[in-house]
């Protein structure tokens, strides 16, 4: 037993020493594999990809949003009304009073409490009610409004008059791509900020109309109670007003649009000045495109593709009085490069009657830089009739073979339901001659709410048409 116990162990020494040998000096080495080799030379730590856009770029939005919240308020717009109970209040006019109450923003611009929002926000209030970040209250009056530009100025006497407010910015010097912030209580959220860019700057949302818009176009979110509000640079100056989105929702979907600073304040300026907007025109029309399309180029046969083709001057305007002339295109007006008619309309919008601008443009392939003194606004709205009106110049009046009378500049869109009377001269005014505007604007107010108006049209057959109009 002893002597197998013997064999056993030499056998296994054996194999160990051969086994050995063959490693030693047979078998080749395995190659060495470096375990560092296409690692990450740190563990990876996800960021989300909407605070990276901002961190990334240097720009931090704490400062303006501290700057601006507590100087945008809610604005609530109670209506008074009577709400019949029964028959007979129907048949009487009595009822039970009520109110509708609507929401918007609004911005504090001084600190003894002058307000801007949105004219639509408080049109047809019977009452207004201001409530301020820190939840104080207090009523607010109506100092003035611009329709056509939705924009509308409001006061409140609050203690102290050190109400935080926001400083005007340049609206003319945004530029797309820049960052901004809107601010406002959409769906009566107070105290809100979104974050975004200016997506576009000149933006009209129907070329197609008769309502000259120049919006800064941004991508932050604006929702229903936004109007009104504040858009503001990183700075945290104001450079717009927030007023509308275009949604088939009703909500924001990417796109929102803001009166530029720059429009807003000389508005609120002329109210506070001279108690109504001053409109200063330059005078120059173009067809119903408002910009150059490819159709047009290629039909008008001229070689540039931006600017205004001005398609007519305005009688007794300052671009008439400049030398400005058909055919002309408008390619920058001082600083402002013209691409389209939005551009022109929004630079004039920001300027007074007698301000003088320099217009570069191009006829004839020629270069030519005029001074233009833009003049008072030479139309007068009809408001009952939502037509508006403007002098007739000899050829307007040859051409309808009247003695006297206005042209028919705008109308409503209720009014363009009973035909196109744009271009029509109107003679008389409740069997009184009129040959200028001021002679409309005198006969129409003397005139009752209640009272039926008689207009004497000419046709371009120089034909007399009578209507009368009953509130």
């Amino acid at each position: 037993m002893k002597k197998i116990a013997s064999l056993l162990s030499v056998a296994v020494l054996a194999g160990i020493i051969t086994l050995g040998a063959y490693k030693l000096f047979i078998e080749e080495p395995a190659p060495q594999v470096d375990l560092t080799q296409n690692q990450p030379s740190s563990i990876p730590v996800y960021t989300p990809t909407a605070y990276t856009a901002a961190a990334s770029s240097g720009i931090d939005f704490t400062e303006a949003a501290e700057r601006t919240v507590n100087a945008v308020v809610h604005v609530s717009n109670k209506q008074e009304y009577k709400q019949p109970r029964n028959m007979m209040e129907f048949l009487r006019g009595g009822g039970q009073r009520g109110g509708i109450v609507g929401a918007g923003s609004g911005v504090i611009i001084s600190g003894d409490g002058f307000i801007i929002t949105n004219n639509h926000v408080i049109a047809g209030a019977s009452e207004i009610e201001v409530a301020l970040n820190d939840n104080r209250k207090y009523k607010a009056r109506l100092i003035g409004t611009d329709e056509k530009a939705d924009i509308a100025l409001i006061k409140i006497d609050a203690e102290g008059n050190e109400l935080p407010y926001i400083p005007f910015g340049d609206s003319d010097a945004a530029k797309v791509g820049e960052w901004v912030l809107a601010v406002g209580n959409p769906f009566n959220l107070t105290s809100t900020v979104t974050a975004g860019i200016i997506s576009a700057k000149a933006r009209d949302i129907d070329e197609y109309d008769s309502n000259y818009q120049s919006f800064i176009q941004t991508d932050a979110a604006i929702n229903p109670g936004n109007s009104g509000g504040a858009l503001v640079n990183t700075y945290g100056e104001l450079i717009g007003i927030n007023t509308a989105i275009t949604s088939q929702t009703g909500s924001y979907v990417g796109y929102a649009f803001a009166v530029p600073s720059n429009n807003a304040r000389k508005i609120v300026e002329d109210i506070m000045q001279y108690g109504s907007v001053q409109k200063g025109i330059l005078g120059v029309r173009g067809n119903s495109i408002k910009s150059l399309s490819s159709q047009k180029i290629k039909t008008l046969k001229i070689s540039v593709t931006e600017g205004f083709y001005v398609d007519g001057v305005e009688y007794e305007s300052g671009a008439e009085k400049a030398g400005i002339q058909t055919g002309d295109i408008i390619k920058q007006i001082d600083n402002i490069k013209i691409n389209k008619f939005s551009d022109l309309s929004g630079y004039i919008s920001s300027k007074r009657p007698n301000d003088v601008v320099e217009v570069s443009l191009l006829r004839s392939n020629k270069e030519i830089t005029l001074p233009v003194t833009l003049v008072k606004s030479m139309t007068y709205d009809i408001n009952r009739l939502g037509i508006q009106v403007k002098n007739a110049s000899p050829k307007d009046l040859k051409k309808f073979k009247a003695k006297h009378g206005v042209v028919i500049s705008d109308t409503s869109p209720e009014m363009r339901r009973y035909g196109n009377l744009i271009g029509l001269v109107i003679s008389e005014i409740d069997d009184e001659i009129v040959s200028n505007i001021e002679d409309v604007k005198n006969i129409i107010n003397r005139k009752r709410n209640n009272e039926t108006i008689s207009i004497v049209f000419i046709d371009q057959n120089g034909e007399r048409n009578r209507y009368i109009f009953e509130n």
